[in-house]
C-alpha cells in the first residue's frame, strides 16, 4: 500500500481527501509509484517503493579516472558497474598503460627499487664482460705487435721509407714546415698563401711555386653536396654530420698527399734532383685532421754554403696546434718524428715529450668559447714548468696566434726560439726599412686592437729580442708582407685579452660537454656509467610509452625530433664501453655526443606534456574524481625529469671517462715543476 493524498479538484473542487491507492512492491533497483530507477550513483538491493531505499553506492571501489553509469532496470549491488573517464584509460583500475605496468610490480617505490637492482645486476654483469673483452684485445694487440716486429727481424727487402737512414736524411735536409691555413670545414676549407716563405724562398722558383698553389687550393677545396649533405646532418644528427665531416676530411688529406707525391712535378723546387725524385715535399697532418702542412726538403744538390745558410733558418719555428679549442678536437700539439728529430739536435728527446705531454694536459681543458680566461693558465704553466727546463738546454717556446684568415679565422700554436735571443734582433736593422713601424709596437695599443686588425700587419721575428725586454709588449712574428709567410701575434698577460671570441648556434652545448682533467677511478667510473646508460635506457622506454599513450602525434614528435637522438645514446655508449685501442676516447667522445644531442628529444617531451595537460586543465572539472584524476596526471613531468637528469650525469661521467683515458698520468698536472719534470722518463 502507498499513502497519496488528493489533490486539487478541477474548476474550483474540493480538494480530494485522502485515501490509499493498492499497488505492488518495486522490485530491486526501482523505486517511487511508478518504479523508476534509482539515480546514477545509487543502488537498491531490497524490494520496496520508498525513496531511501536508494542507497549511494561505495566510493572505495571507484578509481579516480571512472564515474558511476546508468543502468537500464537500475542498479541491485553495491558494486556499482562504472566506466574510465576516458576510453584511453584501461578497465578495471582506469589506469594508462604505464601505470599498469608499475602496478604490476606494487606501485611506484617497489617497480623503482626493483628496477634499480635489476639494473645494478645488469652492470655489474656488462663490467665483468668489458674488463675481460677489453683486457684480452688489448693483450692480442701486444701480442701482434711483437710478433710484426720479430717479422721484421727476418730478411727482406726494405722499401726507403722503412729504412731508419731515411729518417736521419730527412732530419737533416728538412728547410720548412709550411701550415695550411683555414679550419678545413666545407665553407672554408684549407688553402695556403701565394707568395713562398723566406725559410723557402732560395729553393722554390716563385712563379712555379704560386702554380703550385693554385693547384693545390683546388685539390684541398670540398664540392659543394659535401657541404650540404653535412648541413643536412647537421640539423637531423649532428654526431653523424661530426662522422661525416671527419671522413671527408680523412679523404681530402688522403687526397692532398697523392697528388703531391704522385700527380704533382715539383716543378716549383730549384733542385733537380727533388724534381727527378719527387722527394721535395711532403704533405702531413695532425691526426684530429685540423691543421695539414707541406714540408720541404733539400734535395741534396745544392751548394754547400746554401745549405748550411737555410738550416740555419729554421728557427724560430712555429708549430701549430691542433683541434680548434671544441669537445670534439680539444687543443694540442702533435710532435711527430720529424720534429722530434729536429728539437733533439737541441733538447733531449725525453724533455721535449714530457714538455708535449704536459702542454697537451694543459691545452685540453681550453674552451674557444672562454679563450681569454682559459689560456692563462696555460700561459703560466709555460713560464713556470715549460721555460725554466728548456732555457737550460738553450731553447724557449712562447704562445702565440698565427695565420688569421679574412674570416677572422685564427691558430694557436708555440713559437720556438733555439740559441741566444740577441741573434733574432741582430738582424733589425736590415728590417727596418721595410717594417719599422711594427718593430716598435707596444703593448697597450696592440692590445686594443682586434684580432682582424692585428692580423692585417706584417711582423718580424727579428723583433724578439725587444718584445721579451718588455711584458707590456705585442710580440711579433718573423715575416715580409712580400713573402706570404705566417702572420700572428705573441700571447702574453696582456695580449690575451684582443684575442677574438667565435660563438655559435652549438655554443650551448660546450656549456655540457667540455674536457675536464682526469679523476681516476677508472673501472668504477665505468661500472656508474654502465650503470646510468641502463637507466637511461629504461626511462627513455618509460617515457615513450607514456606519450604513446597521451597521442601518436606526441609519441613520434618526441621520437623523431631529433631523429635518432633519443635511442641512438644506448648503442652509442655499448660501442664506447667495448671498444678497444686507441680509438676508445673517440668513441666515447661520439657517445657524449649522441647523449647531449638528444636533450631535444626531452624538450620536445616537455612541450608536448605542456600542451597536452595545460591544455585539459583548463577545462572546467564537473565531477569530483574528474578534478582528482587531472591531479594524477599533472605528474607527467616526472619522467622527462629524471630522463633530463640521467643526461646531464652521463655527460660529467663520460666527460672524466675521456680525461682518463687521454690523461692517464696525473703527474702531468702537477702544481710543483720539480715534481712533473721528476717524471720525465716516464
Amino acid at each position: 500500500m502507498t499513502s497519496s493524498s488528493g489533490g486539487a479538484g478541477d474548476g474550483g473542487g474540493l480538494y480530494g481527501e485522502e485515501g490509499t491507492v493498492t499497488g505492488q512492491k518495486c522490485p530491486k533497483g526501482l523505486f517511487g509509484t511508478f518504479c523508476k530507477e534509482c539515480p546514477i550513483g545509487t543502488y537498491n538491493d531490497v524490494e520496496g517503493s520508498n525513496a531511501s531505499l536508494c542507497t549511494p553506492c561505495s566510493l572505495e571501489i571507484l578509481p579516480n579516472r571512472a564515474s558511476f553509469i546508468y543502468v537500464r532496470g537500475g542498479v541491485t549491488q553495491s558494486s556499482c558497474p562504472y566506466k574510465c573517464i576516458s576510453e584511453k584509460y584501461r578497465m578495471p583500475n582506469c589506469y594508462t598503460p604505464l601505470e599498469e605496468l608499475i602496478y604490476t610490480f606494487w606501485g611506484p617505490w617497489p617497480f623503482a627499487l626493483l628496477l634499480s637492482c635489476v639494473l645494478v645486476l645488469i652492470a655489474l654483469l656488462l663490467s665483468t664482460l668489458r674488463i675481460k673483452f677489453v683486457r684480452s684485445g688489448s693483450s692480442d694487440h701486444t701480442a701482434n705487435a711483437i710478433e710484426r716486429q720479430s717479422h721484421h727481424h727476418l730478411p727482406y727487402l726494405l722499401s726507403l721509407s722503412e729504412i731508419r737512414g731515411t729518417r736521419a736524411e730527412e732530419t737533416q735536409s728538412h728547410v720548412h714546415r709550411m701550415y695550411f691555413m683555414g679550419p678545413n670545414i666545407f665553407r672554408e676549407p684549407w688553402h695556403l698563401p701565394y707568395s713562398p716563405p723566406n725559410a723557402i724562398i732560395e729553393i722554390v722558383y716563385e712563379d712555379s711555386f704560386n702554380r703550385f698553389i693554385d693547384e693545390i687550393n683546388s685539390v684541398a677545396a670540398y664540392d659543394w653536396w659535401e657541404g650540404s649533405v653535412h648541413s643536412i646532418l647537421s640539423v637531423l644528427a649532428y654526431p653523424c654530420a661530426w662522422s661525416w665531416e671527419q671522413w671527408r676530411r680523412r679523404n681530402k688529406i688522403h687526397r692532398l698527399q697523392e697528388f703531391v707525391k704522385s700527380e704533382y712535378d715539383h716543378s716549383c723546387l730549384r733542385s733537380c734532383r727533388s724534381r727527378a725524385l719527387y722527394k721535395g715535399m711532403k704533405v702531413g697532418a695532425t691526426p684530429d685532421l685540423m691543421v695539414a702542412y707541406i714540408d720541404f726538403f733539400l734535395g741534396g744538390d745544392e751548394k754547400r754554403l746554401d745549405m748550411v745558410a737555410i738550416i740555419q733558418n729554421r728557427f724560430p719555428m712555429c708549430l701549430i696546434f691542433g683541434g680548434d679549442g671544441s669537445y670534439m678536437s680539444p687543443y694540442n700539439l702533435h710532435s711527430d718524428m720529424l720534429l722530434t728529430n729536429l728539437l733533439g739536435q737541441h733538447v733531449p728527446a725525453t724533455v721535449w715529450n714530457r714538455l708535449v705531454a704536459g702542454l697537451n694536459a694543459q691545452l685540453r681543458t681550453v674552451r674557444h668559447g672562454s679563450i681569454r680566461s682559459a689560456l692563462v693558465p696555460v700561459i703560466n704553466w709555460i713560464r713556470s714548468h715549460g721555460n725554466p727546463q728548456l732555457e737550460f738546454h738553450g731553447v724557449r717556446i712562447e704562445l702565440g696566434w698565427f695565420q688569421a684568415t679574412a674570416t677572422g679565422y685564427y691558430q694557436l700554436g708555440i713559437l720556438v726560439v733555439v740559441g741566444d735571443y740577441s741573434l733574432y734582433s741582430s738582424n733589425q736593422s736590415d728590417l727596418s726599412d721595410r717594417n719599422h713601424d711594427e718593430c716598435t709596437r707596444k703593448a697597450g695599443a696592440a692590445a686594443q686592437r682586434s684580432l682582424q686588425k692585428l692580423h692585417q700587419s706584417p711582423y718580424t721575428s727579428h723583433s724578439l729580442q725587444k718584445l721579451h725586454q718588455s711584458p707590456y709588449t705585442s710580440h711579433a712574428l718573423s715575416r715580409k708582407r712580400t713573402s706570404g709567410g705566417i702572420n700572428g701575434g705573441l700571447i702574453n698577460d696582456a695580449t690575451v685579452k684582443s684575442l677574438d671570441i667565435r660563438k655559435d648556434f652549438l655554443y650551448p652545448l660546450s656549456l655540457l660537454l667540455h674536457n675536464t682533467r682526469p679523476v681516476g677511478l677508472e673501472d668504477t667510473l665505468q661500472l656508474l656509467i654502465s650503470i646510468m646508460l641502463l637507466a637511461d635506457c629504461s626511462v627513455t622506454l618509460l617515457t615513450l610509452l607514456q606519450f604513446y599513450w597521451v597521442s601518436l602525434g606526441a609519441f613520434l614528435a618526441v621520437l623523431l625530433i631529433l631523429p635518432l637522438s633519443l635511442l641512438s645514446p644506448f648503442p652509442a655508449g655499448m660501442n664506447a664501453l667495448f671498444s678497444r685501442g686507441p680509438r676508445r676516447a673517440s668513441h666515447s667522445r661520439i657517445y657524449a655526443l649522441w647523449n647531449s644531442t638528444s636533450l631535444s628529444n626531452i624538450v620536445v617531451a616537455f612541450i608536448c606534456g605542456i600542451c597536452h595537460y595545460g591544455l585539459s586543465s583548463l577545462q572546467p572539472s564537473q565531477e569530483a574524481n574528474t578534478s582528482n584524476a587531472k591531479r594524477e596526471d599533472d605528474r607527467w613531468w616526472l619522467l622527462p625529469t629524471i630522463l633530463l637528469l640521467f643526461k646531464l650525469i652521463q655527460a660529467r661521467f663520460v666527460d672524466w671517462h675521456v680525461a682518463n683515458l687521454e690523461v692517464p698520468d696525473f703527474s702531468l698536472f702537477s702544481s710543483d715543476p720539480d715534481t712533473f719534470w721528476a717524471n720525465e722518463s716516464s
